[in-house]
């Protein structure tokens, strides 16, 4: 659930929100970035609808945006760590898109039910090195492949890390100028702390007109997203070695399964004691995290232990005791 609160002009949103999703969340940016990638030219913004899944969380990440113009069905998902998964996932996304958009309609009928022809794209800006574009398969991931799988699922991942698909960022400027923040705060996180790095970055792209009005609009939330989204960028890199070479150690996939779950709990206790730092109460730090109250009371109890600091790693280990 997307829930959203504003007090004056500060807007608050849930931490499984994208920096990338926020900047194109108005239809205009939307419909610039739908016409760079398909090599199209519509300029009316109310004739694309949006239809971005809200309310429904797969494998902790939401679909980050989805449109839907002249028919034809449009998903896309910010990524930055490279994820072979995706088609898999985005499987998961289409299929609820097209409940919703058959509902009322009757599929068990003579009549065909029509739907828009969807179109799956992901935006990569890791920091590994992928090509500009290529094509992730959903039948490169079948145990038994077949030359002419019965179901197939084809995203095409762009790089937009600075320097790259040039021809792409000239169609969108906004894209262009997404890119430039990113580049611009990973060469200042290598000589000051992620929180300096980040305001100084927002503060600088302001000065230079590079996402100067979004920035100016949403400055806090901003800062607060990007801190959260490179914490949260270390620690999946950092788990992913961790749990690639455990899973290989023991010869079975299922350890890097379950050190990515292991994972992404130790970045719950870090958040929750971020927060508690701040002064806020469990009902609100659940409601930020779309976690269950219950769960974030029980962790916000145990961490009580350890106040001021509210150091996470001991409150995790504590609840593990249990």
């Amino acid at each position: 659930m997307d829930k959203t609160k504003e007090t004056g002009n500060q807007v608050y949103r849930s931490y499984k929100d994208r920096l990338f999703r926020m900047v194109f969340r108005e239809k205009k940016e939307l419909l610039g970035l739908y016409n760079a990638v398909n090599g199209t030219s519509y300029t009316d913004p109310e004739a694309l609808t949006v239809v971005t899944l809200e309310n429904a969380i797969y494998m902790n990440m939401k679909n980050d945006l989805a449109v839907v113009m002249d028919f034809y069905m449009d998903l896309y998902e910010h990524q930055s760590t490279y994820n072979p998964n995706i088609p898999l996932r985005n499987l998961h996304y289409v299929a609820k898109e097209l409940r919703s958009w058959s509902n009322g309609r009757t599929i068990y009928g003579r009549q065909l039910v029509k739907i828009p022809t969807p179109r799956f794209f992901v935006f990569y800006n890791g920091r590994d090195m992928q090509p500009e574009r290529q094509v992730l398969k959903l039948s490169d991931a079948f145990i038994n492949p077949e030359e002419d799988p019965a179901l197939e699922l084809k995203v095409v991942m762009l790089n937009i890390n600075l320097g790259r698909n040039k021809e792409l960022m000239e169609q969108c400027h906004t894209l262009l100028e997404y890119a430039q923040f990113v580049d611009r705060l990973r060469t200042c996180e290598k000589s000051m702390g992620r929180e300096e790095a980040v305001k100084h970055t927002v503060d600088t792209c302001i000065r230079e007109g590079i996402l100067r009005d979004f920035l100016l609009k949403y400055r806090e939330e901003a800062i607060e997203m990007c801190i959260f989204e490179y914490d949260e960028e270390e620690t999946l890199r950092q788990l992913g070695q961790q749990s690639y070479e455990e899973g290989v150690a023991a010869g079975i996939e299922q350890g890097k399964t379950e050190g990515r779950l292991v994972g992404e709990e130790q970045l719950l206790f870090r958040l929750i004691c971020t927060k508690l730092k701040k002064g806020k109460t469990p009902e609100v730090i659940a409601e930020e995290l779309e976690e269950d109250v219950s769960r974030v009371e029980q962790i916000c109890e145990k961490a009580k232990s350890f106040a001021p600091e509210y150091d996470w790693k001991k409150v995790y280990e504590q609840m593990k005791q249990l």
